[in-house]
């Protein structure tokens, strides 16, 4: 174990992860706001719904090869039309970081981020499609317009806004953005953590919800893809370290990773539970319970050329990999599953084994029926999966 904790460590768990991994003890946070714990439940993993996950071998970020494989994914699993003809479609993509920094010579958008002519191809998809109006959100640190900081870090605002039809909208969901209020999105089974979330109403009011993933391991949710892609969609205004405030623009380390921040008053409090105080823990529970809230009518999970090891820049122990691969399925549980074990790991693996350095997300889903983890059970179509597997290796961010 180091003697000391890195500043990168501290940006990839928060302090509670950081605290962790040197050994060290956290204080208990105050329960005096908590609401009451959710009753037992039964684990329902066994029933959990499946869905069809497509895997498609793709070379390259070319516009026109990655569009001729996500094309051809969609119809593995269906198709897209019927999904989104004359609806709101919403994408959230993975600009994870406080700063952009570039990694092995080439830029955050071209290695641990949503790679801008993915976004172009989908939009484009949507739109031939008949997509009414297609919306990008992530929220983000600076207060300026999402698409201003997107257009200056690599990404064609035009060529997005023509692939999308012209009806492209863009929105920072750090707090409640164009809209009047928040919208309030309840956890199903009571949550783990969290029995509902206050998000910014486009999660709310759409009609199809994206997610726009990333293939890479995450120092504390063990691996980053559809369903941990979403943990950023839960505003600063609220869950941030300056929160409350529409204006806030810190990380939610304190609130989400920690333990150490309640939720402001008007907002749903946090339940009386039993997990632990520590990133590793509650990061992957709280994952579970905003996924739970909000999941996703398509996962897209994209592994052209991504890192290992964590989830940017910051992170010891990353390296560049290029699996060539692009993932896509409507139950966003089973997308990731099929993604853990392209990485080469077992998405039914216990928590607190490898590539999970706490709780295994995937497999909380899976225990109250959100979609299933088990391989054997998931129809997988294109690639198989054998042919797919390009091994991550043990994940370095989750040793500490």
């Amino acid at each position: 174990m180091p003697e000391k904790i890195s500043r990168r460590e501290m940006l990839a768990c928060g302090l509670a992860g950081a605290a962790l991994l040197a050994g060290r003890t956290l204080p208990a946070a105050s329960t005096s706001k908590e609401a009451p714990a959710s009753p037992p439940r039964p684990d329902r993993s066994a029933s959990a719904p499946t869905s069809p996950v497509a895997i498609l071998r793709c070379e390259s970020f070319e516009p026109k090869v990655f569009r001729a494989a996500l094309d051809k994914s969609f119809d593995l699993i269906g198709g897209i039309k019927p999904l989104v003809v004359n609806k709101t479609v919403t994408i959230k993509i993975n600009m994870t970081g406080m700063e952009w920094r570039p990694v092995f010579n080439l830029p955050a958008e071209q290695t641990y981020q949503t790679q801008p002519d993915t976004l172009a191809a989908l939009c484009a998809i949507l739109n031939d499609a008949g997509a009414k109006r297609i919306v990008i959100v992530e929220s983000l640190y600076w207060a300026v317009p999402l698409e201003k900081t997107l257009g200056e870090h690599g990404f064609n605002i035009a060529a997005i806004q023509s692939a999308g039809g012209n009806k492209v909208v863009f929105e920072d969901t750090r707090n409640r953005g164009s809209w009047p209020q928040y919208g309030r999105l309840k956890v199903p089974w009571g949550g783990f953590i969290y029995p509902a979330f206050d998000f910014n109403q486009w999660y709310e009011k759409t009609d199809v919800f994206v997610s726009l993933a990333k293939l890479k391991n995450h120092a504390c949710g063990g691996v980053t893809g559809a369903v941990k892609n979403l943990f950023g969609i839960a505003p600063c205004s609220i869950y941030g370290n300056a929160a409350p405030g529409e204006d806030a623009l810190q990380h939610r380390t304190s609130m989400f990773h920690d333990g150490k921040k309640a939720v402001p008053e008007g907002h749903p409090a946090e339940l009386q539970h039993s997990v632990p105080r520590d990133a590793l823990h509650r990061v992957p529970n709280i994952v579970a319970d905003i996924f739970g809230a909000r999941p996703v009518d398509l996962g897209i999970v994209e592994g052209v050329r991504t890192i290992k090891g964590g989830e940017g820049w910051w992170n010891r122990g990353i390296a560049l990999i290029e699996p060539k691969v692009l993932l896509a399925g409507r139950n966003g549980v089973c997308t990731d599953a099929v993604a853990t074990a392209v990485m080469g790991y077992d998405p039914q693996a216990p928590h607190n084994t490898q590539p999970f350095p706490g709780d295994n997300h995937l497999r909380l889903l899976a225990s109250v029926g959100i979609g299933t983890n088990d391989i054997k059970r998931i129809e997988i179509a294109g690639l198989p999966l054998d042919k797919a597997v390009v091994p991550f290796g043990p994940n370095p961010a989750a040793k500490g």
